[in-house]
């Protein structure tokens, strides 16, 4: 038994040698080579993009529209677009230097959403080549410039259908901003809307040269009521005058979006802009590089305007023929200005089977039968 147990330890120690040979062994084995994973694409920048606004986003009308869709194009276009306004710029000057200081922020696209900044915006243009500038209700364009507005004249023509049908005394009262073609078609739309209801209906105008002055805007619509209309429409941007003709017991509409909730017992419907399909458009069109100089002029039937909140009060033939309309305007078979069409000096405009042009309607600067007074000349 004495013999035995060295040769037992020999063969214990001889079995740790050969198992620490062999984990040694395995020890020095080279560890495999690692592949590294391939690097993620670095992911584009977001295409900067701004606007410039002539009121404040708070205005309840055109600017307020403005802003309602350059959000819905933001919202749909999600970390593809970064987008950045400035409100309440002058026209003039002080536009060419917002529009300007924008450029060099690095702005690829920007929106000038008033008629009066068409000169800086054209000025800028040329300053800088690879930024796309899009004017708003405008008709300069250049190689980087394209122009783009509503047919807002089709919902006036709504608004006129109604109004023709509410009033009791026929004459009707409109809140002019500035005689320019863009104002002057949605006067003669308005009015002959209400004459295809009321051959005896007659409108009035009164000017405040401003966009959004709502002091001055309330002035007008109490001066329109004094003279006898008891239906309003304003081609300006508050609620002033829905609120005056409320004031008095009247009636009018909302403009450039839907104010029902400002003067509900006044309101005959809103004409309001629906900016978001086209700024989703412009915006994939730099985005895929289709982007082209031109102009668009978009309404109902594109989506763009349409003729809301129609009160129950408002007669169901008054609805119905807005609704035709409208069915008419969808399936182009429709036209606002189509002949016979004469100013109110008895000039024919539009003769036997003529249908206004885009060119006659960026031309208009007259009066139609059955508005008072004379086109204000200039600005």
């Amino acid at each position: 038994m004495t013999e035995r147990l060295p040769l037992k330890h020999l063969a214990l120690a001889a079995l740790v040698v050969a198992t620490g040979l062999t984990a040694c062994s395995k020890k020095a084995e080279p560890a495999p080579a690692t592949v590294a994973a391939p690097a993620a694409p670095a992911k584009p920048a977001p295409l900067k993009a701004a606007f410039v606004y002539v009121g404040p986003v708070g205005d309840a009308g055109y600017t307020y529209a403005h802003d309602l869709g350059r959000k819905e194009a933001a919202a749909k276009l999600g970390d593809k677009v970064e987008t950045t306004f400035v409100e309440k710029v002058a026209e003039g000057p002080d536009a060419e230097r917002v529009i300007r200081d924008l450029a060099t922020q690095g702005n690829k696209i920007i929106f000038a959403t008033s008629f009066g900044f068409g000169d800086s915006m054209v000025k800028v243009a040329k300053d800088f080549p690879d930024v796309h500038f899009e004017h708003a209700t405008g008709f300069k364009t250049s190689e980087n410039m394209r122009v783009y507005e509503p047919r807002i004249h089709e919902v006036a023509y709504f608004a006129g259908i109604v109004a023709g049908r509410m009033t009791k005394t026929n004459t009707l009262g409109f809140v002019g901003s500035f005689p320019i073609p863009e104002v002057l078609r949605n006067i003669d739309a308005f009015t002959l809307g209400a004459q295809s209801v009321n051959p005896k209906v007659k409108t009035r105008v009164v000017w405040v040269g401003s966009w959004f002055d709502p002091p001055k805007e309330t002035e007008a619509a109490q001066a329109l009521l004094n003279k006898g209309a008891d239906v309003l429409l304003q081609n300006t941007d508050s609620t002033a005058v829905l609120q005056a003709a409320e004031k008095a017991g009247k009636y009018a509409f909302g403009w450039d979006s839907d104010m029902s909730a400002f003067a509900p017992k006044a309101h005959l419907g809103s004409c309001v802009l629906l900016w978001g399909v086209y700024y989703e458009k412009a915006l994939n069109d730099v985005l895929d590089k289709t982007w082209k100089t031109g102009a668009t002029k978009w309404g109902y039937r594109e989506g763009m305007t349409d003729f809301i909140k129609i009160p129950d009060f408002v007669p169901a033939d008054a609805k119905k023929k807005v609704e035709e309309v409208k069915a008419g305007l969808k399936a182009g078979t429709f036209e606002i200005f189509k002949a016979p069409v004469v100013d109110n000096t008895g000039k024919v405009r539009l003769r036997k089977g003529e249908v206004a042009s885009d060119k006659w309607l960026g031309d208009v600067n007259f009066y139609v039968k059955g508005v008072e007074g004379k086109v204000p000349s200039g600005k």
